[in-house]
Order: structure tokens, then sequence, then C-alpha cells
């Protein structure tokens, strides 16, 4: 394969694009990878479109190394498959929902569990036909309320999505192995790298999933990692390990504060001890915002429930709530904090001194985070306007009626499993595999005739791979300060062969370069533009570019020598003219 630049559909910016935000998007607008047709809608160049393919084709190979089945459903789908399951409802807005001529409803595929679920069951009857894993490679289609970064985060995408089907649990157990095994192949080999993290199933359903998320600063998914014992999750599913229980009895009777103007936990704090130290308030000790108990309103809506819930959450005061954690733990629910108009609605909730004790009994869902451990006291508010207490006693004053996963997560919090020191990052989710269960099976009756004869209902594993968003990873972990840096699998070419000069000799000898290396087998990428476009303007498209080898004709051949470049060390070699051939092969192919 021969690219020339002469008549390549290929134009290189040397400005940022406005709206990008992210390395990847500037560097794949700029380089002439994509193009933006709207939000979240971007348009494939011959040179992405090669990237894509390559990609591509590594998930495939490796699916296809572990046993999967490809197959190929559409991505305009009848509303009655996702009704069964409920998530024509849950789904909520993220999905593109239309009507055709006849006003029957469809929609956009976000993803396949009900088809790859029919298809078995028209297919399958037996215990025999199992254990079977098919997969498609298709784009999705999410209607994003925040398309941002480019290709990382669109409205279309090109996603990598599997399912296997087992008779039991082991079965399942085993093939939720085998994809980790095939996923840990396909990220190596693209040269990514991730991290494998705990995570929450969401609107998926099942029990146990993992993420594998590309680490890079300007991811929108956060982790913790335990460089003890290993233990790595998102934060939307860390555990927070619970106090410990105490004796209610222990504390002194509950005590009501004047506490005017008091807006925040650092105000309260300081006027609570500013009354202990003036003989107002008995307290034992000093008092932190750890010892005070925030108590945050929040409306969560979910799918096809018509009024929002009521949701009170208490924590520690030196905690903020995390609403990415709060809704993975109400999911399907979407989550909004309360506003002015809110409170009005419900006088009961007195606004900066709502406190647990009475919540109950006002018909308020109270839960607090696992900190709040049955006989903690507390400094919090007394559900009275100017008036705070001191010593709310959990189990005394008030009840526990559940905890909730809600309150963020900081670097040096306990681990769950060893109890050092987490540690916090960033990443992007290019990965993620869940053992479903029955979720999808029992939705619709997908059952087959057991050894015994009788029917047993089967269990389904569900794994996706974000190819295009792939690709947008690498552009974000393998860039410098002048461009791309692809590895070699997915390069759209193995080499970037650069004319720098104006001897018709320089083109001549290029051009033959080119066609042999093309004739065994190598990609290659020939900038043959002649004329007004300068060897500078040459030398950084081809750096922008990224193709991993540069071989640059120029001045130099005068001398019976050509420059070779590796992209990504800077290292350049003289290679003797006559030898260039073999050393590019032997470079590329290793």
């Amino acid at each position: 394969m021969i690219w020339r630049m002469s008549s390549l559909f290929l134009r290189t910016l040397r400005e940022d694009p406005a709206d990008a935000e992210v390395p990847s998007h500037k560097l794949l607008v700029r380089g002439g990878y994509v193009r933006r047709v709207a939000p979240g809608i971007y348009s494939w160049l011959p040179l992405g479109k090669q990237v894509v393919e390559n990609v591509t084709r590594i998930v495939r190979e490796e699916m296809d190394r572990m046993g999967g089945q490809e197959v190929q459903f559409p991505a305009l789908l009848p509303r009655e498959y996702y009704e069964a399951t409920g998530r024509w409802t849950e789904y909520g807005d993220n999905l593109f929902r239309l009507k055709d001529r006849r006003g029957n409803d469809y929609l956009l595929g976000p993803t396949h569990e009900e088809m790859f679920t029919d298809m078995v069951k028209s297919e399958v009857s037996s215990y025999k036909d199992l254990p079977v894993t098919l997969y498609q490679i298709q784009t999705k289609y999410r209607d994003e309320a925040r398309p941002r970064a480019g290709i990382l985060r669109g409205r279309e995408f090109l996603m990598k999505d599997s399912y296997s089907f087992d008779l039991d649990d082991e079965g399942l157990k085993h093939s939720y192995a085998q994809h980790r095994d095939a996923y840990i192949r396909t990220f190596d080999r693209l040269g990514i790298k991730y991290k494998i993290v705990s995570a929450m199933s969401g609107a998926m359903g099942g029990s146990a999933s993992e993420e594998f998320l590309a680490t890079a600063p300007t991811g929108e998914d956060t982790y913790v990692a335990c460089h003890n014992c290993g233990y790595a999750a998102n934060v939307e599913a860390v555990e927070t390990a619970p106090a410990a229980p105490r004796d209610p009895g222990a504390h002194p009777a509950l005590q009501v504060l004047d506490t005017p103007d008091t807006p925040t936990i650092e105000s309260l704090v300081t006027l609570v001890n500013t009354l202990a130290d003036e003989g107002r308030v008995e307290l034992q000790g000093r008092i932190e915002a750890k010892d005070t108990l925030k108590n945050v309103v929040v409306k969560v809506s979910y799918p096809g429930v018509k009024e929002p819930k009521v949701l009170i959450v208490g924590l520690p005061g030196d905690r903020e709530v995390d609403l990415k954690r709060l809704e993975a733990s109400v999911a399907p629910g979407e989550v909004e904090m309360f506003e002015a108009e809110d409170f009005a609605k419900h006088p009961k909730l007195v606004r900066g001194y709502i406190g647990p004790v009475g919540l109950k009994e006002a018909g308020y869902d109270y839960r607090v985070d696992p900190r709040v451990a049955v006989g903690s006291a507390w400094v919090t508010g007394a559900n009275e306007a100017g008036k705070h207490v001191a010593y709310a006693v959990a189990g005394r004053d008030f009840d526990i009626e559940g905890t909730v996963e809600a309150a963020e997560v900081r670097a040096g919090d306990p681990c769950p499993r060893c109890g050092h020191e987490l540690s916090i990052d960033r990443g992007i989710e290019i990965g993620h595999i869940f053992q479903l269960g029955r979720k999808y099976a029992d939705a619709a009756k997908l059952d087959v005739l057991g050894k015994d004869g009788k029917p047993v209902r089967v269990t389904m594993g569900s794994y996706g791979i974000g190819v295009s968003r792939a690709v947008a990873v690498l552009a974000e972990q393998l860039h410098d300060e002048l461009g791309l840096v692809w590895p070699r699998e997915v390069a759209p070419a193995d080499v970037h062969i650069v004319a720098a000069g104006k001897d018709q000799a320089i083109y001549e000898t290029a051009n033959r370069y080119a066609e042999e290396l093309g004739a065994r087998g190598v990609r290659v990428l020939y900038d043959d533009r002649m004329g007004s476009v300068s060897p500078g303007v040459k030398f950084k498209d081809a750096e922008l570019i990224g193709i991993p080898t540069i071989v640059v004709v120029g001045k130099t051949l005068a001398d019976g020598v050509v420059e070779v470049r590796d992209r990504r060390s800077g290292e350049k070699t003289e290679v003797a003219a006559p030898d260039l051939v073999e050393h590019v092969y032997t470079v590329v192919r290793g």
C-alpha cells in the first residue's frame, strides 16, 4: 500500500480547533484524521479510517482467538425488545428514539443485550449448544447530554460488544475470565497503558463488573489504587469501611444550640467551639468539620415515575457529596440537587439547618454515609432556623434506615481491603466486562433443556470495548509537543518517506523506495509534494501525523546516505542509500 500525499485526501492544520480541550481532539483534527459534523459526531478521513481499521483488526483477532463468533445486528431496533427488559424507560434521555411512517417506535441501539439474547433463544435449545460467545463490531448511538473531547465522548461511536451464554454460574465465571484475558492481550497489543478496576454495573445490571481504564490526566473517570494489596476500583465502586458501632448511652443528652449566621460548616465549627470556650455548651473536646453531620437533600428521578423522590443524605461535614457516586448507588435513578423552589415546597426542610432528628417521622427517606455508625455523636442541624444540636446520637436520637455511598473519595483514605492509604488517579474507560447473570435471560425466558431433560435458565456475560475511543486514547497517551506518535500496529502506515528538496533525483529515488517497500508489503506514506511545499512544512507534517518511521530523502543523498528517524525516540540514523529498503524492511518487520 502506497499513499502519495500529492493526491491523498488530507489537509493538516497548524492551529488547534477552537472547541478542542484535550490533546487527542486537537491532534486528530490537526493531523487530518477526523472532522466534526455536529456535537459528538465525527467523520473519519482516510488516515483516521485506516487507524480505526487497524484497531478493529486487533480486537477481532483477539476475539476470534478466544473462540468468539462474529455476528452483525442492525442499529435500528424496534421498541418491544427494550420494553421487555425495561430499558426503553431506564435509559431515559440517552436513547435516540424515532418513529417510522406507520407510527411504530424504534431506537438507535446503544447496546444489544436484548438482540443477542433473542438470537440465541431462537437458535439454541439444548445444553449441548452451550457455551457460546457471540460478538459484533458496530456503531452505537447514545444521546450524550454533554458530548465533549472529540471522539472520546461522542453520540455515535464504534464499539465491540460480545455476550457469553452459559448453563451455570461456573460457566459464566470461565467465560468472564476468558474475556478478561482477551482484553489484556488486546490492550497490550494496542500499546495502551491501562489499569483494571472494580466497577459498578449501572443500567446494565449483573454482579461482578470491571473496567479497563487507560491512564490519562484528562480522563473523566477517577479510580483509586492500593499499592499494598493491589486493590483498584472506580471511585463509584469504592466501598467505605463502616465505622464500628458504639454505645449510644455513652454520650450526654441532646443539646440545642443557638447558631445564627452559620451558613458553612467552617462557620458552624468556629461558633460551636467559641460557645464551648464560653461555657455555653459542654463538649468532650473541641470539634472539627468531621465531627459535624452535613445533611444534603437531592431529588432522585426514576424512569417511568412521574414525581422525583426526595432523598436526604447524611455525611461527615468534612466531606462533599460526589453526585456520580450517589447516582451509581441509586441507579437507574438520576440525581439533582435541591434548589430554592424545592425547599419552598418542603417547609419542614429548613435550608442550612437540616438535621436527622425527626426526618423519619416527617416522611423523608434518610440515608447515611457508612462512617455514621450506631452510637456516633454529631453536631448537626436542629430543623429550625438559626439552631443546631450537639450530641445527636445515631441509634438514640435518630435511626439509621440505611447507608449510601455518596461521599467523595480522597487520596489517603483507607483501603477497604487492607487499610493502607489509597492513591487517586484519572483514566478513560476503554473496556468494561460484566457478569450479567440472568436479567436479560429472565426477560426473554431464555431456557435450554438440561442434562436431566428439564428447562435451565441460561446465564449471560456482557463485554464491551470502545474501538473508536481506543484511537483517541492512543492519541492521548502517545504524543509529544510535535504531534502524534502511533505504535506500529495501529499507525496508518509503517513508514513516512519525505522527499525534501528540489532535485528531481531526490523524488525519483524516494519514489523507487516507496514502490520497492510497497511491493514487500510495507505500508508507505510518501510525501511527494513538489513546488510550493517546503521541506520545513513536510517535516512538521511528518511529526504531526506520527508514523513510527520517517525516511528523509534529501540533500544527503548526494553523499550516498539517507536519514531514518524513529518518531518515538527521535533517534536519527544515516543509512547507505543502496541499503535503505532492506534497513527499513528490517525495522518495520522486526
